[in-house]
């Protein structure tokens, strides 16, 4: 049993997997296929990430892979809090570089499916947060594609401010939207 929300850009989904708990703890299934294809979500996973930031603001992203390597994500939070972003790259769309914001922690028990298309990044807003995602295509090196965090033209609210953001040095060297080759009609 699972609930899937729309979001402001429709083919990203916040999907919230039914948790059961007692006095021991809690039970959830936090992904079924059967499940996801009855909601009309019909994905092949093939590999499973997991990444651990110490630091408060530590920001991932933005990140995605060009086909034949393109991913669809499906992103949760194990431990700690993240402000997790999706930002549409298909050219042809209506929302063309515009993006969702969804908080996901071990609390709310969010996950958010981010599908190709989409440059995908995170913030931690507590530290030592572990994420774990799903993705329907392997990690290819030469499809490897990151979009500018600090875009203006995304107009996107880290919630941070950017001297507190903690980013690897490849992260900071993206391109912007406006210099982005088209990777996704």
């Amino acid at each position: 049993m699972l609930s899937v929300e729309e979001t402001a850009i429709p083919a990203v989904k916040i999907i919230t997997p039914k948790k059961h708990g007692d006095h021991r703890g809690f039970f959830s299934e936090v992904y079924k296929q059967s499940d996801m294809a009855a909601a009309g979500i019909d994905l092949v996973f093939v590999q499973d990430n997991h990444s651990l930031s110490a630091q408060v603001g530590t920001l991932r992203g933005l990140h995605f892979q060009s086909a034949p390597f393109a991913q669809d994500k499906l992103v949760r939070v194990a431990r700690g809090r993240i402000l997790d972003v999706a930002v549409d790259l298909r050219a042809s769309s209506p929302s063309f570089g515009q993006h969702v914001a969804v908080e996901l922690s071990v609390e709310n028990w969010r996950q958010l499916l981010v599908p190709v298309g989409f440059a995908h990044g995170f913030v931690t807003l507590e530290p030592d947060t572990e994420v774990l995602y799903k993705v329907t295509a392997p990690y290819g090196p030469a499809n490897d594609h990151g979009l500018a965090f600090d875009d203006p033209a995304l107009g996107i609210d880290w919630r941070l401010p950017h001297d507190q953001l903690v980013l690897s040095d490849k992260d900071r060297k993206h391109p912007r939207l406006a210099d982005l080759p088209r990777y996704f009609d």
